[in-house]
């Protein structure tokens, strides 16, 4: 039965979650605002030199000069409190223009501390030599903010500051001082010496256009000069492994004590979860996600969203900014966060059971481990085609793939082991003439002890999965926090057939592989059959013995 619409009482309740200092209040419904700061002192500089749209003085929202307030914090010693930060906001609310600003802040203005006034309050100076970049994968996502200097910098600032002014890079004092635009070469980052760099968009930040690479050099460069770096992105696709999830979900640890707080200020304002897509709904939500974004019309986003040819999941990512999974996906980040059991460590010994899904050359190949006491399940291999010029012609390297199968033989008490035929046959008959007798279990699905052809049976394979499903939902399996199994996890895609739900990727040729999660899934009803009709069997000697 459906469940009655949401009054509008009860859609006003549905509050959005603030994250950040910047939303903090006192008991007074005051804003509690950081003790010491350079960002007044930064405001009343923008106010000076810089100019607003309809060409009078910058002048931040409310809502920009409390994080501004907050991101120039700074302790008693004079060092910032924040080392790194994120910026997370619906689209359309201003994150570029905003950091356009600090950007000539970071050029030209007071963004360092310098000594404390008569009152004890911190005084900022400039760099001397600052060397400011917007950093992004892709030419478009730069020009989004360098586009926007030009109109910002008065003819004032720019005589004072002896401006240069060019599309990818601009000069001040003499060249003494540069901001530049760099996209997508990691190696064109290494070494610089930075003194604030902006990452754009990090929700497109992903493996296959080298934005892990470009974050970890980022970070490397601000640490060996004592810099910082601020993100701007919108919510992310979760499942992807973008740095901007990566981001989050380093935050998420600190903000529940499972990590130690290194100086990052996270700032978000997210939709209730349980927010209806209705005209009725948005009307009362969306202002209150915009914040001070008042040019953010909620008509036309409502139209934008009732819109049948854009996806649900997408405008509650775009406009509602929650970070929520695709429509079809079998699983969000909650589910994959109720069965996390971090620190788990698989031993030698271990008694475990294993799926294998192989592939050639696209599909990814991997190898699965479920420890039987505790059903934690671990990635003991997984080959992946390269992303750019280093997979062009790759293949999956099959010695590697055969010599982690006889590892796992002999390091673990390997109790069952199911592993898709499908471009593997002749390896997977050599596993079962090896290893098939020591097995307490063997394959219901092939004339040998290993073998298991997922496409010879789609009520089987179906059934299989559906099992898997119900151990994590009711959070009887686990796993270590492997990312590469939950990026797999995330992809895979609900398939209804008529035996009940399969999976399969988001498309034919899609990038995006669940590999991972058919090796598990395998490897999940190895453990059931175990489980079922499993015999006990002596130790193996020779090539697979136990440690």
């Amino acid at each position: 039965m459906a469940a009655s619409p949401l009054t509008v009482e009860e859609i006003d309740l549905l509050e959005p979650e603030f994250i950040g200092p910047t939303w903090q209040r006192d008991t007074f419904g005051r804003w509690v605002l950081p003790h010491k700061t350079l960002g007044w002192q930064i405001a009343g500089w923008c106010a000076e030199w810089l100019r607003a749209e309809d060409g009078g003085p910058w002048k931040f929202t409310k809502e920009q000069l409390r994080f501004v307030l907050h991101w120039y914090a700074v302790d008693q010693s004079g060092r910032f409190t924040a080392r790194k930060g994120v910026l997370q906001r619906m689209k359309g609310w201003g994150k570029d223009p905003l950091l356009a600003v600090l950007c000539l802040v970071e050029l030209c203005g007071p963004s360092r501390f310098s000594h404390w006034d008569e009152t004890g309050e911190p005084v900022g100076v400039a760099h001397p030599r600052a060397w400011v970049q917007v950093t992004a994968v892709n030419q478009s996502q730069t020009t989004n903010t360098m586009a926007l200097i030009p109109s910002l910098m008065s003819d004032e600032f720019k005589a004072k500051y002896n401006i240069k002014d060019g599309a990818v890079l601009i000069r001040a004092n003499g060249g003494k001082c540069r901001l530049e635009a760099v996209t997508s070469s990691y190696r064109a980052l290494e070494g610089k010496r930075t003194t604030f760099v902006l990452l754009n968009e990090t929700h497109h930040w992903v493996v296959g256009n080298t934005g892990h690479k470009m974050y970890e050099t980022i970070d490397g460069n601000a640490t060996k000069q004592d810099s910082r770096y601020l993100a701007i992105t919108n919510a992310y696709l979760p499942g992807e492994d973008s740095v901007a999830e990566r981001m989050r979900e380093a935050f998420e640890k600190i903000r529940e004590g499972k990590a130690i707080d290194i100086g990052f200020l996270y700032d978000s304002i997210e939709a209730h979860p349980k927010t209806p897509l209705t005209p009725e709904a948005l009307r009362i939500v969306l202002p209150k996600i915009r914040g001070d974004a008042v040019w953010l019309v909620a008509e036309t986003i409502i139209q934008s969203v009732l819109d049948t040819t854009i996806s649900a999941s997408r405008s509650r990512r775009m406009w509602l900014n929650q970070i929520v999974a695709e429509e079809d996906a079998l699983y969000g980040p909650e589910q994959l966060a109720e069965i996390l059991h971090e620190g788990a460590v698989l031993a030698p010994g271990d008694e475990i059971v294993m799926g294998f899904d192989g592939g050639k050359t696209d599909d990814a190949t991997a190898l699965v481990a479920i420890r039987v006491k505790d059903m934690c399940a671990f990635v003991l291999g997984l080959w992946e085609k390269p992303d750019g010029p280093r997979g062009e012609g790759w293949v999956v390297p099959r010695a590697a793939v055969d010599s982690a199968v006889h590892d796992a033989f002999r390091v673990h008490n390997v109790r069952a082991f199911y592993a898709d035929v499908a471009l593997w046959e002749s390896y997977i008959s050599e596993w079962s003439e090896t290893y098939g007798e020591g097995l307490a279990v063997k394959s219901p699905a092939s004339k040998d002890a290993i073998g298991w052809d997922m496409r010879s049976s789609l009520k089987s394979s179906t059934m299989a999965h559906e099992r898997l499903m119900r151990s994590i939902f009711d959070r009887k399996l686990r796993y270590d926090g492997d990312l590469a199994l939950r990026r797999h996890t995330l992809n895979a895609r609900r398939r209804t057939n008529n035996y009940g739900i399969s999976f399969g990727k988001e498309s034919r040729e899609s990038p995006r592989k669940v590999d991972a999660y058919a090796a598990l899934m395998l490897a999940h009803e190895a453990l059931y059959d175990l489980r079922a009709r499993g015999k006990k069997v002596r130790p193996r000697t020779g090539r697979g013995y136990f440690m």
